[in-house]
């Protein structure tokens, strides 16, 4: 039996982000992206949020196209072969709208894989040598942010070491990326929490670990008796999820493999649409604004659904057109 005190509507989901959160999601570029929520805490307006993220995508351009952000540290933001970068970040950085601080990829999962084991920092030597680690461009500190207010914030963007143990030279200290709230879009969640990934699982298990509070919403729930069967095939365990939401689709207009393929056209046409403020808005008031997610697929309609389909035995759609740009 469902627990009544996992299982919530994605509106519920929604309401426990409130205003500040410090948030973070799952999945990788146009994949596996939590939108259906992201749409939702547009639509109750939810401002001040401070992303944290390995790497981000569309669900991140949604939101801060929206102004429901405050501050966005990543390594990379866009739509892949769809729209190369974030023109919605790029307008609000250049209007400083919004502070964004840069840590590499691997920085930015080593800062992960620090908080889920409990740890304050991680040690690399990753993008030594950049400007990812010159002080003038900490701009967290810039925005006197690093003032000890808030707990979730680290004191320092990195620390620099000589490598005590084998000599091995100068190493960064990257410190951990605490969050408040992780939202994870998956194919199949038990209904006391277990978590089934398929295919690539990412920075999901750090991400989830990381978080005070682990959101999964799945295309689907089933029994927990049935994910026992194969328990190898299980990514994140039920005692580390605290809330669960039923929503097939939840990640269009990006893709869940082994269900539906990215929809290209979807993310070309918010591209090309939202490199201005008033396109984004535009943009919002068709897809996301006066509906729930029942009516944004009654709005996508069935043959386009059916057409991003996944076959089950491929794993990806076969009337998707592929090999154009």
């Amino acid at each position: 039996m469902t627990s009544p005190t996992k299982r919530i509507r994605l509106s519920e989901a929604a309401e426990i982000i409130k205003d500040g959160t410090l948030l973070t999601f799952s999945g990788f570029t146009i994949w596996r992206r939590p939108c259906a929520l992201v749409y939702e805490l547009i639509r109750q307006k939810r401002r001040h949020l401070h992303l944290i993220e390995v790497n981000s995508g569309p669900h991140s351009e949604f939101l801060i196209g929206a102004g429901c952000v405050d501050v966005w540290e990543s390594c990379w933001i866009g739509h892949e072969l769809y729209g190369k970068y974030g023109a919605n970040l790029a307008r609000r950085v250049r209007q400083k709208e919004i502070i964004y601080e840069d840590y590499s990829h691997a920085e930015m999962a080593f800062r992960f894989q620090a908080a889920a084991a409990g740890m304050p920092f991680m040690a690399t030597q990753t993008s030594l040598g950049t400007d990812i680690h010159n002080p003038a461009y900490d701009m967290l500190e810039r925005a006197g942010l690093r003032n000890g207010k808030n707990p979730k914030i680290p004191r320092k963007k990195y620390h620099v070491i000589d490598d005590p143990f084998f000599g091995d030279g100068r190493q960064i200290l990257v410190p951990a990326a605490k969050v408040d709230v992780a939202v994870l879009a998956v194919q199949q969640v038990g209904d006391e929490g277990t978590v089934r990934i398929a295919g690539q699982f990412f920075t999901d298990p750090e991400v989830a670990r990381a978080a005070d509070i682990t959101i999964a919403i799945a295309e689907e729930i089933v029994p927990e008796e049935y994910l026992r069967h194969e328990s190898h095939l299980n990514k994140i365990p039920s005692f580390q999820v605290d809330y669960i939401v039923e929503c097939p689709w939840c990640a269009h207009p990006t893709g869940m493999f082994r269900f539906y393929d990215v929809d290209g056209e979807f993310l070309r046409n918010f591209y090309a649409q939202t490199r201005s403020q008033e396109g984004f808005n535009e943009f919002a008031k068709e897809w996301i604004f006066g509906m729930n997610h029942d009516g944004y697929l009654n709005k996508l309609g069935v043959p386009r659904l059916a057409r991003l389909k996944a076959n089950t035995v491929l794993n990806y759609s076969t009337r998707v057109e592929r090999g154009r740009k």
